[in-house]
């Protein structure tokens, strides 16, 4: 189980995740974020009430429809999270990992079952969505699978920081590991959010992504 984890949570797997900076590269162009402290602010306050903590409670609900069996539940949730989506960047982003993700699924499994759901979800797929089934498809608990949902977003965008404050690669591991407390805590909160208690506020991550299209200079995909 805990191969499959960390293979489905990889900073390797083939999505084009690292692509991505989710807001941050605006951010650091126009000095929101400043430094190491500054970047690290932003994470904790994202894990504590930003899209990130929405994103991995959409992804358990993707788990935890596909343990039941619930297809018109995928479909509702999907929709769901396309629709809650601050920006076109932003959704554009979820769409086209979770496009990705579901045909490597499908390469690497062969269940039934796993193909019915994909199936029922159609396309466009979220990516929080396809991580879910993928997860609970591969058996891995509820816990171990939040946690390493939001390590891998939190690695990735540790990654981007890296390359744009710029930060030393041992700075950013630092980073990563302080951030360990924050990431426990987001994850014991998004296991026991009841849907009418889903929300986030996070309006310099939209504010940063709507702007990042029309930056001058970018590293990162819009």
């Amino acid at each position: 189980m805990i191969l499959k984890l960390l293979q489905l949570s990889s900073s390797a797997l083939p999505l084009g995740a690292y692509s991505y900076s989710e807001g941050l590269e605006t951010a650091i162009e126009t000095q929101m974020i400043q430094g190491e402290e500054g970047f690290k602010q932003w994470l904790q306050d994202e894990l504590s009430h930003g899209a990130i903590r929405l994103e991995t409670a959409l992804m358990l609900r993707g788990y935890r429809c596909w343990q039941k069996k619930d297809l018109e539940g995928l479909q509702y949730w999907n929709q769901w999270g396309s629709a809650v989506k601050e920006t076109a960047e932003l959704r554009e982003q979820s769409w086209q990992m979770g496009n990705t993700l579901t045909r490597l699924l499908l390469a690497l499994d062969s269940n039934p079952k796993l193909k019915e759901s994909l199936t029922a979800v159609g396309k466009p797929c979220n990516s929080a969505i396809a991580f879910g089934i993928g997860a609970a498809n591969w058996e891995i608990d509820e816990y171990s699978t939040v946690l390493g949902y939001l390590h891998s977003w939190a690695t990735n965008l540790i990654n981007a920081g890296v390359k744009l404050i710029p930060l030393g690669q041992t700075t950013g591991q630092q980073l990563l590991l302080q951030l360990h407390a924050n990431i426990e805590t987001t994850a014991t909160t998004v296991l026991n959010l009841a849907d009418d208690e889903l929300y986030t506020c996070s309006w310099g991550l939209g504010l940063a992504s709507m702007q990042h299209e029309t930056q001058y200079s970018r590293l990162f995909r819009s």
